[in-house]
């Protein structure tokens, strides 16, 4: 007797404690920003619980719920940011981080006036909060290293919004983008929810990086090139459907930049959505000047350097810039740029006299033959 009322006490709270978080579920939902109808649906998954819970009965479907609505309340549902499209910000924004690339930066300056014209003419229509302006989806097409992603980061903070990067590189699942329905395997949402919720607004810069460069199984490559033309077109963005949410999700606020080192791994189709930007190499007096100007003092300041530590000789940067014939990018220059500076630390901290001066014909003993710029 005392066994079975034991057992029934047990039975009691453990009902008790379901029913006090479905009750904690339920008010989560209700206290979010969710669609109405997407409020519904999801309240009557929790109500099956509720009734389930009353009975006595565990559920099992009780951490699949919880984790629907965690992800559910997480959107930023309606939560837009200000945009600023001021010209001139915009300019001296790019021009602070990138030297050179004049036609890129026109074009985009190009985009950010047509934006915000038609911004101007829609607010004297009606009283609109945040951003509300479709924008083109753009791709830089250029090769390794020549600055398409830190130009994107640009333009998402001269424009004051938030910012996230999917990588698609050797994406070999749609469900990566598109989610995995909710009653299989580790079910969860793609990453275009996934970024909505990391910049918590629903009109963030996304950069999705090496759009080329998923998987070459061609079954797999048209479905992730369907995926990405429905993420992509403004014409049908609008109400994206993420597998997993099962909602539709506004995907037009959003500013889609993509990147390419080429274009022979899309689709006709996709390609047609996309306004193209390509991105030329620098030159070698181009990468003097942003070597100079930028590589140099922020590698100095994250070591801790400066003139009064190493002073580099004129006659050292063409070895610098051209370390084995051409290089389209800067990755290579900036390594070079640091591999010196950390020699050059080790001398400091060893107590060699100051300052020290890099010369042509010192340059073997901070940037070692086998490391580029003299093999």
């Amino acid at each position: 007797m005392d066994f079975n009322s034991n057992v029934y006490k047990q039975q009691a709270n453990s009902s008790n404690d379901m029913l006090s978080e479905i009750i904690e579920l339920q008010n989560k939902l209700n206290s979010s920003s969710a669609p109405i109808e997407l409020k519904e649906e999801s309240m009557r998954s929790i109500q099956r619980l509720e009734r389930m819970a009353k009975w006595g009965n565990y559920s099992s479907e009780f951490e699949g719920v919880d984790k629907y609505i965690d992800w559910v309340t997480r959107i930023p549902w309606g939560v837009v940011s200000q945009d600023n499209l001021n010209i001139q910000n915009a300019k001296q924004m790019m021009d602070s981080t990138h030297y050179g690339m004049e036609t890129v930066k026109e074009m985009i300056l190009d985009y950010l006036a047509a934006m915000q014209l038609k911004s101007m003419s829609r607010s004297k229509q009606e009283s609109t909060q945040g951003s509300v302006v479709s924008i083109p989806t753009i791709l830089f097409v250029g090769l390794q290293g020549i600055g398409k992603t830190t130009i994107a980061q640009s333009i998402a903070k001269a424009m004051g919004r938030k910012f996230a990067r999917i990588s698609l590189g050797a994406l070999g699942d749609v469900r990566t983008l598109r989610g995995i329905h909710r009653h299989e395997m580790d079910a969860e949402p793609g990453q275009i929810i996934k970024a909505l919720i990391r910049t918590g607004t629903m009109n963030p810069v996304i950069l999705i990086d090496e759009i080329e460069k998923s998987t070459q199984s061609q079954g797999l490559h048209n479905d992730i090139m369907a995926a990405l033309l429905e993420i992509l077109d403004p014409e049908q963005n609008a109400s994206f459907v993420d597998h997993y949410i099962d909602y539709p999700v506004d995907l037009s606020h959003v500013f889609f930049i993509c990147t390419a080192n080429n274009l022979g791994g899309l689709s006709a189709a996709l390609l047609d959505r996309l306004e193209v930007i390509r991105f030329m190499s620098y030159s070698d007096e181009e990468k003097e000047v942003i070597a100079k100007s930028y590589l140099l003092p922020r590698i100095f300041s994250e070591m801790g350097l400066t003139t009064e530590y190493i002073q580099i000789s004129e006659e050292v940067w063409p070895l610098l810039i051209r370390p084995v014939g051409f290089d389209a990018g800067i990755r290579q220059l900036e390594r070079n740029i640091s591999t010196l500076a950390r020699s050059a630390a080790r001398e400091i901290v060893s107590g060699k006299s100051l300052p020290i001066v890099v010369t042509a014909q010192n340059l073997k003993q901070y940037v070692l033959p086998d490391q580029g710029p003299l093999s």
